[in-house]
């Protein structure tokens, strides 16, 4: 198991949840997130129970992270969030949340979302000039390797998630 912790910038807890880790690289660590998994939201103070199972990839050099919504071995959606490069330090991955998300619901097209919570954050918490060019250089990266296909939109990890759940 590895537990996973999103941050507001500089390093406020925002929320946290655990996941089976299936794949650690020097580039991106992929954890399976299971249905029923408990979600502690610090920002809002309470908890969530989360009812869909997911396939979370973490990258460690780039400012993104790529939740995929599966069922049946198929993904239904994807949520991408605008963060600074995750780390692991044993079993506990973090990131800070930069508030920029990309999100392709269930039938619909890929759309940037918060983008009004970015701009807010971004006073509140003080982003200096330097952080707000990378929320926006990733935002362009993230969106090329969405239009071209690239990994992890190539649904590659699928395989990992069928070789997990045969044992």
């Amino acid at each position: 198991m590895i537990h996973m912790k999103s941050m507001k910038y500089p390093d406020i807890p925002h929320y946290e949840w655990k996941g089976r880790l299936l794949r650690k690289t020097p580039e991106y660590v992929i954890v399976l997130c299971e249905s029923g998994r408990e979600l502690k939201h610090h920002t809002r103070n309470t908890s969530f129970t989360i009812d869909v199972t997911s396939l979370e990839y973490f990258f460690l050099k780039e400012g993104y992270t790529v939740a995929m919504e599966i069922e049946e071995g198929k993904i239904l959606s994807y949520y991408c969030n605008i963060a600074m490069p995750s780390v692991l330090n044993g079993n506990q991955l973090s990131f800070v949340d930069l508030d920029l998300d990309v999100v392709k619901r269930r039938n619909e097209d890929w759309m940037v979302v918060d983008e009004d919570e970015f701009e807010v954050n971004s006073v509140k918490y003080g982003y200096p000039a330097e952080l707000i060019e990378y929320a926006f250089l990733s935002l362009d990266l993230l969106q090329k390797n969405i239009s071209k296909g690239l990994f992890p939109f190539d649904e590659r990890g699928l395989d990992l998630v069928r070789k997990y759940s045969m044992g």
